[in-house]
């Protein structure tokens, strides 16, 4: 594309509300561009004219397509102007800033907050149910490999939460939701809170479902070119508060490592690193 398409193409993917409710001319202004360029670019991606592409961003508002079908036409839209390689460049790029964000003095101390707590319990139960699922049941794992009972709430069957029944207030759950909300997490949250049992949530916003019911809340950010969300920062946060947790266990968490290392080398669990001859 030529500098003018280019900067056509940015507006209209940077406001997409704008294309949807301006006019062709006051769009171009806004873009610092004539208005035969965003002609230009509408025909350049095989449309008619710019009208096609205003009526696509006008039906998306009036239907409200916020869930995936609807955004993975944004990111085709984004995609096809830019290319693969930008994709994933900027999918790189986010991710690496959102996992930075992390670190800043907040987000740690409810961190650590979170660790304490679960160090401090009897048993740990995690949750996490559809793309939550797997962060949760890696800090599940890390956990258990370093000695703690640690119990996933999640079993064939359905039967997954029953495990809460025999949980006391000296227990705590661990529970990781993002938007779109899976109701049955936030449904299993509410029971272990009315059961007296700390929550202790991984979530997208301290006004998540998740967050009102919570103890403590470690917030994630999830937003990603992609039109799926990103779990990369929630992953990191499970991988921070299973080392957090570990470390606070001192010999008890060695002692248990010790044991997984004497099981692995006797069922020759790992590949041996072969030397080069």
């Amino acid at each position: 594309m030529s500098e003018q398409l280019q900067a056509a193409a940015r507006y209209v993917l940077d406001q997409p509300h704008d294309v949807a409710l301006l006019t062709m001319r006051e769009q171009s202004r806004q873009a610092a561009v004539q208005p035969a360029t965003m002609t230009r670019l509408a025909k350049h991606l095989g449309f008619d004219g710019y009208e096609d592409i205003r009526h696509i961003y006008a039906d998306a508002m009036r239907n409200e397509v916020t869930g995936f079908a609807g955004r993975v036409g944004t990111q085709a839209k984004s995609q096809k102007l830019k290319g693969d390689h930008a994709l994933a460049a900027d999918m790189l790029a986010g991710t690496c800033a959102q996992i930075g964000s992390l670190s800043q003095p907040g987000v740690l101390d409810s961190l650590v907050e979170a660790a304490r707590l679960l160090g401090a319990a009897r048993r740990i139960h995690c949750l996490g149910l559809r793309s939550s699922h797997s962060p949760a049941w890696h800090l599940h794992y890390t956990l258990s490999l370093a000695g703690r009972q640690s119990v996933m709430l999640d079993a064939v069957g359905g039967i997954g939460a029953d495990a809460l029944g025999s949980a006391t207030p000296d227990d705590i759950l661990v529970a990781v939701s993002v938007l779109p909300y899976t109701r049955h997490t936030i449904e299993i949250a509410e029971y272990a809170q009315s059961c007296g049992v700390p929550v202790v949530a991984i979530t997208d916003s301290l006004v998540a479902p998740l967050a009102q019911l919570a103890a403590r809340t470690v917030v994630v950010p999830t937003e990603s070119p992609s039109f799926l969300h990103t779990m990369s920062p929630t992953f990191v946060v499970a991988e921070i508060l299973g080392a957090l947790v570990a470390g606070q266990s001192g010999k008890a968490a060695s002692k248990a490592l010790a044991t997984v290392d004497r099981q692995s080398a006797a069922l020759n669990t790992h590949l041996k690193t072969r030397t080069k001859r």
